[in-house]
């Protein structure tokens, strides 16, 4: 996790169905969670979101893509890191009733940092 003057870098591993509807939002927020999607996983690693990009989405989807993009880092805050694995395997976990408020938080543009195909 870097932190930049009040603001945190998290990265999100997606498929291309989630970034065509991050590119409908103009760049500035995530799509809603599906019904079977109850939480929203940042990653804290550009590494780790790199292998899920790489390993998961390509083999599911076709295409796997690295965002990277900035919240507030004090409403981050409320969120503890949850270590889903070993020590660089670190996630924010999101309801998904909170995504239009995290949303919210994002500052500047999601950017692709990496693709995978």
């Amino acid at each position: 996790m870097t932190t930049r003057s009040s603001t945190t870098t998290l990265w999100r591993p997606t498929g291309p169905k989630e970034l065509d509807l991050v590119r409908e939002l103009d760049w500035r927020a995530w799509p809603p969670r599906l019904p079977e999607q109850p939480i929203f996983y940042p990653v804290l690693d550009e590494d780790y979101a790199i292998k899920i990009a790489r390993d998961w989405n390509v083999k599911h989807d076709g295409a796997g893509f690295v965002t990277r993009f900035e919240v507030e880092s004090d409403f981050l805050s409320r969120y503890p890191v949850q270590q889903a694995g070993g020590r660089t395997i670190l996630e924010l976990w999101v309801p998904a009733e909170e995504l239009d408020e995290f949303n919210a938080h994002i500052v500047g543009p999601i950017e692709v940092v990496h693709e995978f195909r």
